[in-house]
């Protein structure tokens, strides 16, 4: 039993011992590590810090800028709706102007047609109605003087007859 108790002694001594450089070893490179990471840390602060005023210094230098544009451009939207509404109302305007004229041009155009109409009718009355008189009034005269002389016409049945015979 002594003998395995020794065995078993060297085999722990022979594991603290891998132990201890393993942990000697991730100590190293833990501290290779760092020192890289410190390394990095210094040139970002070292660059970055720099870029982060500038752009702290062109963010403020900007801002009073940005602030009277934005101003600018809520004047400038103001007035366009401004001009809008204006141009609204007048075009509105002009179209109940227009509709309004074209109401009464309407109306004035129906008006003188019905006049021209009705003058027509009355014309027509008052000249074909004498006119006819008269025609027949001839056409009386003419038959008497063709029947005085012994000339016959034909009648207008057969002259209308002679005419549809001659259309092709």
């Amino acid at each position: 039993m002594q003998t395995w108790m020794a065995f078993f002694v060297g085999v722990v001594a022979v594991g603290v011992v891998l132990q201890t450089a393993l942990n000697a070893g991730i100590y190293f490179q833990y501290r290779r590590t760092s020192q890289r990471i410190e390394h990095v840390v210094r040139d970002v602060h070292q660059h970055v810090v720099p870029l982060i005023s500038k752009v702290q210094i062109l963010v403020e230098d900007a801002q009073p800028r940005i602030s009277s544009m934005l101003a600018d451009t809520a004047e400038i939207t103001r007035l366009a709706r401004t001009q809008v509404q204006r141009v609204d109302r007048v075009v509105g305007e002009a179209t109940d102007r227009l509709r309004m004229q074209l109401i009464h041009a309407d109306q004035i155009l129906t008006g003188a047609l019905d006049t021209v109409e009705e003058t027509s009718t009355h014309i027509r009355r008052t000249i074909s109605r004498p006119l006819q008189a008269i025609v027949a009034l001839v056409r009386g005269v003419q038959t008497g003087i063709d029947f005085y002389r012994g000339v016959h016409r034909p009648s207008e049945s057969s002259a209308e007859t002679q005419d549809e015979s001659l259309f092709i």
